[in-house]
C-alpha cells in the first residue's frame, strides 16, 4: 500500500494581481490548490492586498483554508530600490510576510498603506525594517524569502561564493526585528544546480538559530501550462522581448504550484520541511471576514441624535417641497416620509443620510451643481433633503426599490456632480475625514484587446511600429479570434436604425465605384498567430490599478487597517487597492461621487444667461412643459442636448414623439442595452404610434405595465408586477429583483417561483399564464432599467433642451467650455451653433476668456442666415460665443488664466511687444495664439504674428524694449479662406465661419454627391451619394455586428448603416479616412432617416478632421 504523503501547504505564491508577475487569477490558485490537495494556500502579492478579497470568497467556496500575506520590496543591499517595471531584474530585497490571524491582516494592511503614503506618488512603497518590526507587534510570520530576499542574498549564489555569516547577520537582523517565534527559514528548489547545496546550508542555518524551515515554490502561477505566459509577463514588466529576457528568466518552468509527493520529492534531503509549512499554515490561517469599519459619526447640533437630527432637516424640506403637514400639496407625502424615517432609523442608517446630505450641502453652498440620482430617487427623504430632485411620492416610485426593511447593507446613493469642480468635492472629503479614514475606490484596468495585442507584439520581439499598426486593426472588445457572423436577429431584439425588411444589397458595383482591392479580412488577419494566442491569454488579467469613476469610501476607524490606500496618478488622490465588488463583499460603504459634464454645461450656461440677460436659472426651476422643448425633441434636433444626442436616440426621438415629460423619462430609458436586447424597443414604439394594440398577459398586470403600454421597461414595474399579481410585499418584491438580477441563485429561484404561483392562484390566475407571467418576470430582470434613474436623467435632458431653444447662445459655449465631455466634437458642436443662426468668434486675447464665453454682436453672422427662428435679439445686439483662450493649442487652461488676469489687472494688450513682456509665453503658445487668429486685434495678421512670434518669446518681463531682432515682418500675403480654415483647426480644432467639405462642394455637385439637407428630402428606398466628415464610428454589442457611421457636411449630419459584409470589403478606407463618399439607400421610417451603405469611397479634404469613435 502506498504511504499517503503528509499534509503540505504553498505559502509563498502570486497571483495575477502581482500586476504582471503572476499568471493567474486567485481563483485559479485556488482551484488547483485544492485539485493537488494542498491543506492551505497563502496569496502573496508584491506590496499589496490587491486580490485577498476574492482569493478568500473562491477558497471560501472550495473549502480551502486560506492565509493572507504580501511580498514586500526593500532597499537592497546596495541602498537601491528599482521601480517594478522597466528592468529584467528590478535591485530590492524581498521580504515575504504572513499574518497571524485577524490583527496580524490589519498590521499588515496598515504597514502597506504607511509606506505608500510615505512616498507622495504612486508606484512606490517605502519601508524599513525597523518600521515594519514595530507595525507587526508580534503578529507577523516572516519567511526568509526568495532569492532576493535578504538572507538569500547575503548568502551569495554559487558554491565559490558562499557567505553563511552574512547569512546568519542577516538571519539574526530579522529575528532581533520580529521576534524568535515569527521567523522561519525558506526552502525553495527550482531546478538551480545550486539549489541543493544552497538549501543545506539554510538548513544548517536554522537548525543553528533553533528556527523552523519550510519548503516553498514561491509560485508565480498555477499550472505548468501557464509558464509561457509567466514568461511573457516577465518580458512585458521589464518592457523587453522574450528573446532579450533569455538570460533572466528561469531554466525551467517551475514555479507552478505542487502538490505534497512532489514537494517530498523535490525536497528529499530536508522532508520535514514539507510538513512544516502545513504547520505554519495552520497557525496562520483565518477567514477573511472582516468586520468592516462603521461610517463616521455626523456631527450634530447640541441636543440631538443623528436619527432626531435627520428627522428636523427632513421636516424643513418637506415643509418647502410638499407644503406644511395635514395640508401637504401631495397627498400622502407626509405619510411615505415618516415610513421611510421609520425604516432609516431601524436600519441605523440616518448617519448615512446626513453624510450625503452634507456633501450636497457643500454643493449648493459652494454654487456646484449636483444631484443625487439612481434608486436613491424612490425617496422621498432624499427629495425632502435635496439629495435628489424626483419626488417619489408624486410619481408613485417604490421606496423599496431603494432601501427595503430587511436590507443587509446600506443604500446606493449615486451623487452627480459638475465634472468641472468635482475635485473640490473629493477634496473636502479628504479634509474631512482624513486619508487614513478616507479613500477613493480602485477600478481594476485589465487588458483589452488593443493594448493586449501591442504587449503579446512587443513580448514576442517585435518593433514599435509593428506593434502599434496591429494595435490599431483591432476593434474587438471582446475575443480576439474571430467569430462566425451571427443570424440576423428578430427585428424586435435590434436596436433603432437597422434595416430589418430589404436586406443588405451592398453588393451592387459599377465602373464609377469600384470595390477597393481590401474587400475581405477581419481585424486580426494579417496578425501572426503566435501574437493574437498571447494577446489572447493576456485578455483575462488585470494590467494595472486605476480610480473608480466616482466611489469613495469614508470610515469611522482607519480604513487602512481593512485595505491599505496608495496613490493615484492624479494629483492629491488616494486610492484603496480593492475595486467596488471587493469593497461591497468586505462591508465597506462606498459613495458614489461622479462627474457629469453635462452639470457643468449648464452650470456654465446658467451663469452666462444671468451675467448677460439678468434672468437666474436653476436646474429644476425651469419652466414645465415648455412646447417648444418638445418640438426640438421630437425633431431629433439633439446636438449637445443631455442622453439624447446619440445616434440611436437621434433615431427613435422621431419614432417616439415626445410631447410629455414622462415620455422623456421612457426615451432614456429605451435606448439601453438590456431593452434593446429585450426586445421592447420596437414593440414600445409601434404601441405608441397605434400600430399595434395594447395587451396585457392577465388584467391584473394593467395597473403596472399601463404607462409603459404594456411593456416592462423599469424594474420598478417587476416589484409592482410581483404585488399586484402574487399578492407580494414591496419588501419581498425587491427581494425578488435582487434574486432575478446578475447573481441569480437557483435555490432561491425555486421558492420564489413557487411563492409567486402560490399568489398568482389566489388571484385567479391560471398556472399556465402564471408561468408566462413568471418566465416573463425572469426575462425582464436582467435589463429592466432603474425608473428613479431615468427620472433624474430626465431633468437633465429637459434642462439642456430647454437651454438650447431658449438661451442657445449660452447653450453652445456652455458645451464649449466644458470640453472635453458628450458626444461631438467642438467643430460639430460650432457647425450645429451656426446652422441655428448663433455667430461663434474665434479666440481673441483681448476679448477671450478662459473658456467660451458670450459678448454682444452686432447681428447674426451674415453670410449664415439662421436655418431655426432665434430669440428675438435684445437692445445692444445679438449674443455671440467667444471661443476661450484655453482651446488653442499648447496654451491649456493655465497659461489662459495668466493672459486674462494680467489683462483684467494691468490693462489691455497695446502690441505684440506689449503682449510678450508681460505674459511669460513659449514660441509654441505665441505661434498657437497666431495661427488661431488671437493675435489679429494687436493690429497684425496671422502670418506677420507668425513670422514675430520666435523672437517676441525671447522679450520675457526684465528684458529691455525693443531689443529683440526680427520681430517685424516683410510683407507677406494673406491667408486664403481655406488656408484660414486649415490653421483655425489646426490651432483650436474649429472652423467657426465654414466647414471642411464646403470646399469641395464644387467638385462633388458635378459628380452628383448630395449635401446632407438634401437626403432628407428624397422618397424612402432611393439611391443616393452624399459626402462628409465621420464624426462617429460605432458598433454597439446589441447591433449584431453593424457598424454606424456619423458623417456631417456643412448643411448637417446623417447617420450611415454599414452590414457586417460591407464593413468587411471597405474595411480600411471605412476605419481611416476622415472623409467619405457613401452611395447607398435611403431607409425612411416615422420620420427618422437612415442611408443604407452600399458603396464606401475616400474623401481627401484640406481641412484636417478626425472622429470621435465608440463600441
Amino acid at each position: 500500500m502506498t504511504e499517503r504523503p503528509p499534509p503540505y501547504a504553498e505559502l509563498h505564491a502570486h497571483s495575477a494581481f502581482s500586476f504582471l508577475d503572476g499568471a493567474c487569477h486567485p481563483e485559479q490558485m485556488a482551484a488547483e490548490a485544492v485539485r493537488l490537495g494542498l491543506s492551505a494556500l497563502a496569496i502573496t502579492d508584491h506590496d499589496g492586498l490587491y486580490g485577498v478579497v476574492r482569493f478568500a470568497e473562491a477558497a471560501r467556496t472550495v473549502g480551502l483554508p486560506t492565509v493572507f500575506g504580501a511580498e514586500l520590496h526593500l532597499p537592497g543591499p546596495d541602498g537601491v530600490l528599482d521601480a517594478p517595471t522597466g528592468v529584467p531584474d528590478p535591485r530590492a530585497s524581498h521580504l515575504l510576510v504572513l499574518a497571524r490571524g485577524p490583527q496580524g491582516y490589519r498590521n499588515l494592511s496598515r504597514a502597506i498603506a504607511t509606506a505608500h503614503l510615505a512616498t507622495g506618488h504612486k508606484g512606490a512603497a517605502d519601508y524599513t525594517l525597523e518600521h515594519l518590526g514595530e507595525e507587526a507587534a508580534g503578529e507577523w510570520l516572516v519567511l526568509t524569502g526568495c532569492r532576493k530576499g535578504a538572507v538569500r542574498q547575503a548568502l551569495g549564489g554559487g558554491r565559490s561564493s558562499w557567505d553563511p555569516d552574512a547569512a546568519r547577520t542577516e538571519l539574526d537582523r530579522l529575528v532581533a526585528t520580529f521576534g524568535h517565534d515569527n521567523v522561519a527559514v525558506e526552502l525553495t528548489d527550482t531546478g538551480d544546480p545550486f539549489d541543493g547545496e544552497r538549501n543545506d546550508l539554510l538548513v544548517d542555518l536554522a537548525q543553528a538559530t533553533g528556527l523552523p524551515y519550510v519548503a516553498t515554490t514561491g509560485a508565480h502561477y498555477a499550472h505548468p501550462r501557464d509558464a509561457n505566459l509567466a514568461a511573457a509577463l516577465a518580458a512585458i514588466r521589464a518592457r523587453s522581448s522574450l528573446d532579450d529576457m533569455d538570460g533572466w528568466l528561469p531554466a525551467a518552468p517551475t514555479a507552478h504550484l505542487r502538490s505534497a509527493a512532489e514537494m517530498l520529492a523535490r525536497h528529499r534531503r530536508h522532508p520535514q520541511a514539507v510538513p512544516a509549512a502545513a504547520a505554519l499554515a495552520a497557525e496562520c490561517a483565518f477567514d477573511l471576514a472582516l468586520v468592516a469599519p462603521n461610517l463616521p459619526p455626523y456631527p450634530v447640533p447640541a441636543g440631538h441624535t443623528e436619527a432626531t437630527w435627520l428627522r428636523e432637516l427632513v421636516a424643513r424640506g418637506a415643509l418647502d417641497r410638499y407644503g406644511p403637514r395635514g395640508a401637504e400639496r401631495i397627498p400622502g407625502a407626509y405619510a411615505q416620509i415618516d415610513h421611510e424615517l421609520t425604516v432609516i432609523e431601524n436600519l441605523d442608517f440616518p448617519g448615512y443620510f446626513l453624510i450625503v446630505f452634507d456633501l450636497v450641502e457643500f454643493c449648493r453652498t459652494h454654487r456646484i451643481l449636483a444631484q443625487g440620482r439612481g434608486s436613491a430617487a424612490n425617496s422621498a427623504v432624499c427629495y425632502a433633503l435635496g439629495i435628489t430632485a424626483v419626488d417619489a411620492v408624486r410619481h408613485g416610485l417604490l421606496f423599496e426599490r431603494f432601501l427595503a426593511p430587511e436590507r443587509d447593507g446600506p443604500p446606493d446613493i449615486d451623487v452627480d456632480i459638475e465634472s468641472g469642480r468635482r475635485e473640490e468635492v473629493i477634496q473636502h472629503v479628504y479634509t474631512t475625514f482624513g486619508r487614513t479614514h478616507a479613500a477613493q475606490v480602485a477600478n481594476i484596468i485589465s487588458y483589452r484587446p488593443r493594448s493586449a495585442v501591442r504587449d503579446a507584439a512587443r513580448a514576442l520581439g517585435y518593433d514599435v511600429g509593428q506593434q502599434d499598426a496591429w494595435s490599431k486593426r483591432i476593434e474587438r472588445w471582446g475575443s480576439l479570434r474571430p467569430t462566425d457572423t451571427p443570424e440576423p436577429a428578430h427585428p424586435a431584439a435590434l436596436p433603432p436604425g437597422i434595416p430589418t425588411a430589404r436586406g443588405d444589397r451592398s453588393q451592387a458595383r459599377d465602373g464609377m465605384w469600384p470595390l477597393p482591392p481590401e474587400t475581405q479580412g477581419g481585424d486580426v488577419d494579417g496578425i501572426p498567430d503566435p501574437v493574437v494566442d498571447l494577446a489572447e491569454q493576456l485578455l483575462r488579467l488585470p494590467r494595472h490599478l486605476g480610480i473608480h469613476s466616482g466611489g469613495m469610501v469614508m470610515c469611522d476607524r482607519p480604513v487602512i487597517e481593512v485595505c491599505p490606500v496608495e496613490w493615484a496618478r492624479m494629483p492629491g488622490r488616494t486610492v484603496l487597492q480593492w475595486d467596488k465588488e471587493d469593497c461591497a463583499d468586505a462591508g465597506l460603504v462606498k459613495f458614489d461621487l461622479l462627474g457629469l459634464g453635462m452639470l457643468t454645461a449648464l452650470r456654465i450656461g446658467f451663469d452666462l444667461v444671468e451675467e448677460h440677460e439678468g434672468v437666474t436659472l436653476t436646474l429644476h426651476g425651469l419652466p414645465e412643459d415648455d412646447p417648444a422643448v418638445y418640438d426640438l425633441l421630437c425633431a431629433a434636433d439633439t446636438i449637445g442636448v443631455f442622453q439624447v444626442e446619440s445616434r440611436a436616440q437621434m433615431s427613435t426621438l422621431p419614432r417616439l414623439q415626445p410631447r410629455t415629460f414622462y415620455d422623456i423619462v421612457i426615451e432614456v430609458a429605451l435606448i439601453r442595452p438590456g431593452p434593446i436586447q429585450g426586445g421592447s424597443v420596437h414593440p414600445y414604439i409601434n404601441r405608441a404610434r397605434g400600430r399595434e394594440k395594447v395587451t396585457y398577459l392577465h388584467p391584473l398586470l394593467e395597473k403596472s405595465l399601463a404607462k409603459t403600454l404594456g411593456v416592462p421597461l423599469f424594474q420598478e414595474q417587476l416589484m409592482q408586477m410581483a404585488i399586484d399579481v402574487a399578492g407580494f410585499t414591496p419588501t419581498e418584491a425587491d427581494q425578488l429583483r435582487r434574486a432575478m438580477g446578475s447573481k441569480r441563485s437557483t435555490e432561491r429561484m425555486e421558492a420564489l417561483h413557487d411563492r409567486l404561483l402560490d399568489g398568482m392562484a389566489a388571484n385567479g390566475i391560471s398556472t399556465v399564464t402564471g408561468e408566462q407571467i413568471f418566465d416573463k418576470l425572469k426575462a425582464f430582470a436582467d435589463f429592466g432599467f432603474p425608473e428613479s434613474h431615468a427620472y433624474s436623467f430626465a431633468y437633465l435632458v429637459y434642462a439642456s433642451a430647454w437651454l438650447k431653444v431658449r438661451h442657445p447662445a449660452a447653450f453652445y459655449a456652455g458645451l464649449l467650455a466644458a470640453q472635453p465631455m458628450g458626444f461631438y466634437s467642438p467643430q460639430s458642436l460650432v457647425a450645429d451653433a451656426r446652422r441655428r443662426g448663433v455667430t461663434v468668434l474665434r479666440p481673441d486675447v483681448a476679448a477671450s476668456g478662459v473658456e467660451a464665453g458670450l459678448e454682444r454682436v452686432a447681428g447674426p453672422d451674415r453670410g449664415h442666415a439662421p436655418e431655426r427662428a432665434d430669440p428675438p435679439a435684445p437692445a445692444g445686439g445679438v449674443l455671440a460665443v467667444r471661443m476661450g483662450l484655453a482651446s488653442v493649442r499648447s496654451v491649456g487652461a493655465d497659461v489662459a488664466r495668466r493672459l486674462v488676469d494680467e489683462r483684467t489687472s494691468g490693462g489691455p494688450f497695446i502690441d505684440l511687444r506689449d503682449l510678450a513682456r508681460r505674459v511669460r509665453l513659449t514660441t509654441a503658445q505665441l505661434e498657437a495664439l497666431a495661427t488661431a487668429g488671437a493675435l489679429d486685434c494687436l493690429g497684425v495678421d496671422r502670418r506677420e504674428a507668425l513670422w514675430a512670434a520666435g523672437a517676441l518669446a525671447q522679450e520675457q518681463p526684465g528684458t529691455l524694449p525693443g531689443v529683440s531682432v526680427g520681430v517685424s515682418a516683410p510683407t507677406l500675403p494673406g491667408m486664403s479662406e481655406i488656408e484660414t480654415a486649415v490653421a483655425d483647426v489646426w490651432a483650436t480644432g474649429v472652423s467657426v465661419d465654414s466647414y471642411p467639405t464646403q470646399y469641395v462642394r464644387p467638385s462633388l455637385v458635378a459628380a452628383g454627391v448630395l449635401t446632407v439637407d438634401a437626403v432628407f428630402t428624397h422618397e424612402d428606398g432611393r439611391r443616393v451619394a452624399v459626402a462628409g466628415v465621420v464624426t462617429h464610428r460605432q458598433r454597439p454589442g446589441t447591433a449584431r455586428g453593424v457598424t454606424f457611421l456619423s458623417i456631417e457636411d456643412e448643411t448637417g449630419m446623417l447617420n450611415v448603416i454599414c452590414s457586417p459584409g460591407l464593413w468587411q470589403r471597405f474595411r480600411r478606407v471605412a476605419r481611416t479616412s476622415a472623409a467619405l463618399v457613401v452611395r447607398g439607400r435611403i431607409e425612411r421610417a416615422d420620420g427618422a432617416t437612415n442611408l443604407v451603405a452600399e458603396h464606401l469611397a475616400p474623401l481627401s479634404l484640406q481641412v484636417r478632421t478626425s472622429s470621435r469613435d465608440f463600441r
